[in-house]
């Protein structure tokens, strides 16, 4: 579906309070804000996410929370990982607490490459990628370098919520590509890029995250993953390809990555948050060489270099533990989590109430029955102690107001079935409202205008309206 942006390119329609090349806004609250008037136009767009703006209330211990998507980091070999992060800061503090190269450490990014093979890239080299503080970074970078402000970015509906901001912060305008259950529909992308071209539209690339989707948890099955790599080809359509739960299937071995049908027309972005540790954020890009050049240049401005520290441990990590050993650990109980979650939603959750069956990753992605709003629910929901993610965070034109993101990663499995009967009961009282109220006839009331004698024209309206018989 098309949206608008969320915000406006910078000084268009805005009288300034200076004049010139760069007018600025006015101020919006210049008694709260003595800074209000000179901030950058991009800035009023800016708002807090639907997943931060839960933090405060999922650290109460008596929520269970269905909401961030938080690794089991427990499950990791916690003593081995201390040991080994000490050793590097007592045998090599001198490189391991130094500066470092733009483009991230040579080790690792050797390891990065035999990392991502395991999904089919036999070819990258480990010049071609750029370390980064996450790969929430790595998108940031990659928008930078490709995105002027108006510009056109496809991304899925709905799309991971950190890719949103990224782009409005980057003011461009996000198309939403339909999607199901096996993933992007390539009809409706080529239907987009129809659409852009007619309306003269610049499409700088597709976004799409197709393995266990966050937040929908579906999984591109490989007849599309051809389909969209032929549009691709046909409509010179450059590809951001962002992947940080390949490795985490249940049931079948990592799939085919869309970079290792194409080295040109896809920038592969990739994470070790899921796979080890969020914590130490240490993501990475892979991109053609012209293009490194570029994202190195971008983050040497923005932050110099990644740490150094971080990166010598992941690359120590994937050196001497047993990692693979431990994705296959992770899976397992993930799997048992995301059981737990489906079998629950099943038992308690009323009619009309789907949801997606993911088959690796974090997330289900639960649709409510018709006329309920998970924004408007939510409140209560937190009140009957359970935390979800309201669906209108994953969509750039506000939409989603019936979905809602559930996270099975980070609680027990006796968790996840209480928070699920928990929700089940709010979702069964949020019915139970709408069928009371839906039966009430509200009927008309008769406005008279103020200021008016008995003769006065009347005016019918809903027993709703924001008209009152006082002039309200």
């Amino acid at each position: 579906m098309a949206t608008t942006p969320p915000g406006s390119p910078a000084g268009s329609g805005q009288q300034g309070a200076h004049q010139g090349a760069h007018p600025h806004p006015a101020p919006r609250h210049p008694r709260l804000d003595p800074l209000a008037d000179r901030y950058a136009a991009r800035t009023h767009g800016m708002k807090t996410s639907e997943i931060r703006a839960l933090f405060s209330v999922v650290s109460r211990p008596e929520v269970v929370s269905l909401a961030g998507g938080m690794p089991a980091v427990t499950a990791l070999p916690l003593d081995a990982v201390g040991s080994m992060i000490g050793d590097l800061v007592s045998g090599m503090g001198a490189q391991t607490l130094q500066y470092g190269s733009g483009q991230g450490d040579p080790r690792l990014r050797e390891r990065i490459c035999d990392v991502m093979a395991l999904e089919g890239i036999t070819d990258a080299s480990p010049s071609e990628v750029v370390v980064t503080v996450g790969s929430q970074q790595g998108l940031d970078l990659v928008t930078r370098v490709f995105v002027d402000p108006g510009d056109v970015i496809l991304a899925e509906a709905p799309s991971y919520v950190g890719a949103l901001g990224v782009f409005q912060s980057a003011e461009a305008r996000v198309r939403h590509v339909a999607m199901d259950d096996d993933g992007l529909i390539p009809e409706a992308l080529e239907e987009a890029l129809v659409a852009c071209r007619a309306a003269g539209d610049r499409v700088k690339f597709l976004y799409t995250v197709p393995n266990f989707h966050n937040p929908a948890g579906v999984t591109l099955s490989e007849p599309r993953r051809e389909a969209i790599m032929a549009i691709a080809e046909r409509w010179d359509l450059l590809i951001i390809e962002d992947n940080p739960y390949g490795l985490l299937g249940f049931d079948r071995e990592p799939m085919r990555a869309l970079r290792a049908r194409d080295s040109q027309r896809v920038i592969y972005l990739g994470s070790f948050s899921k796979t080890f540790s969020p914590g130490l954020r240490v993501g990475w890009v892979l991109a053609p060489l012209a293009v490194r050049e570029k994202l190195v240049l971008a983050t040497e401005a923005q932050v110099l270099c990644p740490p150094s520290l971080t990166q010598y441990a992941v690359a120590r990590y994937l050196d001497t533990q047993p990692w693979r050993e431990q994705i296959k650990l992770f899976t397992e109980l993930y799997r048992e989590r995301r059981d737990a979650t489906l079998e629950s939603l099943a038992a308690l959750m009323p009619a009309g109430t789907t949801w997606t069956r993911p088959d690796g990753g974090f997330y289900v992605w639960l649709k409510l029955p018709a006329g309920l709003d998970a924004k408007l629910m939510q409140p209560r929901a937190v009140g009957a102690h359970v935390a979800y993610v309201p669906g209108i965070g994953f969509y750039a034109d506000g939409s989603g107001q019936e979905y809602m993101r559930l996270s099975y990663c980070y609680p027990e499995p006796d968790q996840i079935r209480e928070g699920v009967r928990r929700l089940s009961r709010v979702v069964e009282a949020e019915l139970d409202l709408h069928s009371t109220f839906d039966k009430v006839d509200t009927g008309t009331f008769r406005a008279i205008r103020p200021g008016s004698g008995h003769d006065a024209e009347s005016m019918v309206g809903p027993a709703n309206s924001d008209t009152y018989e006082d002039g309200r």
